[in-house]
């Protein structure tokens, strides 16, 4: 592969049909720090109300460094992996204790902030800064593992470093858009799962796997451990044109955000009526909800419990109150979808 024709081809291909995108409308380090955490493990088209919405509301590392914890959280709220804008305030906090507010533009104190590793301290180096860093994530990999047709796991430590030594032999002057265009590359046209476009690929002429027609091959899928699975029982009780929440605890998985009443195990709707909850109205089986994180999964199984006398010490508020101040986990989205019923 020909150093130049590499560059001309990506940063032809770039100028050409990159996306338009909120934080590219100008260099602002600070911009392209959000941007590179909110997309991490998170599809672009997602991510852009996001950060127009976070971007308005706190335009400034300052204004982050200085938010309340429930306004950061229900900024957030939706994009799941919170301790990502957990450890982007206290990074914020950091540049404006010790950078007098200014992100730096250095690599090595770039990853000394929280919530910032060697692919995000070179990302914001190299798009904010112009810096000659690499910026090597997901797609990037996936791009050079087909480029090289490198077999095996290009998640292992080795591979990922021959690839990340590889990309840097090839760095031009213009390094932002070069990096900016291989994620590019990777994002919409080298797709994973045996499915990329490569008549539209400007390397076709020259990648292996697709002159060797393997492609569909490369990258080779790891084997995926099973998550352990952990039942579990959401109440959604209603008093009075209210519903009860409870925050959950400090520490932890979801930590210091609000749920619905939610017990170990499934209950059979004979045992919810047992709890003492307080005198029924109505109760209502709404089936099974699952949802994913990381490590684990919860299968849940909700009731809707309508109260006419309430026994219970929860904290009740309206829908609209928990729509506005309260940052309920996409866990408990099918949940909270049929009290946004009451928004209508």
């Amino acid at each position: 592969m020909n150093k130049q024709q590499f560059q001309n081809d990506l940063l032809d291909w770039y100028d050409h049909n990159q996306r338009i995108l909120p934080w590219r409308d100008n260099k602002n380090p600070y911009y392209i720090w959000i941007s590179e955490i909110m997309l991490q493990q998170t599809k672009v088209q997602t991510v852009i109300p996001y950060f127009e919405r976070f971007i308005q509301t706190l335009p400034t590392i300052e204004s982050l460094a200085n938010a309340k914890e429930h306004e950061l959280l229900k900024l957030w709220e939706g994009l799941g992996y919170y301790n990502r804008v957990r450890n982007l305030q206290l990074a914020a906090k950091e540049v404006v204790d010790k950078y007098n507010g200014v992100l730096p533009d250095d690599k090595d104190e770039l990853e000394t902030l929280k919530g910032i590793g060697p692919y995000t301290s070179g990302a914001i180096a190299s798009i904010a800064f112009n810096k000659k860093y690499s910026a090597v994530d997901g797609n990037v990999l996936r791009v050079f593992s087909r480029l090289l047709e490198i077999r095996g796991d290009i998640k292992e430590p080795k591979t990922k470093k021959k690839i990340k030594e590889f990309v840097e032999t090839l760095l031009p002057n213009r390094v932002g858009d070069f990096n900016q265009g291989l994620m590019e590359i990777g994002a919409t046209v080298c797709l994973p799962n045996g499915q990329p476009h490569c008549a539209l690929c400007p390397f076709n002429t020259y990648c292996k796997a697709y002159l060797n027609q393997t492609t569909k091959e490369i990258p080779e899928k790891r084997s995926k451990k099973k998550r352990p699975i952990k039942s579990k029982t959401v109440l959604v009780i209603k008093y009075k044109n209210k519903y009860a929440i409870e925050k959950r605890s400090n520490q932890g998985l979801l930590a210091s955000m609000y749920q619905f009443p939610m017990i170990d195990g499934h209950l059979l709707l004979e045992d919810v009526e047992k709890l003492g909850l307080g005198t029924i109205e109505n109760i209502q089986d709404l089936g099974i909800s699952n949802h994913k994180f990381t490590h684990l999964e919860w299968n849940m199984r909700g009731y809707l419990v309508v109260l006419q006398k309430d026994y219970t010490s929860y904290q009740y508020e309206t829908a609209q109150s928990i729509e506005e101040n309260y940052t309920v986990p996409s866990a408990f989205k099918a949940y909270k979808k049929l009290i946004k019923d009451d928004l209508k």
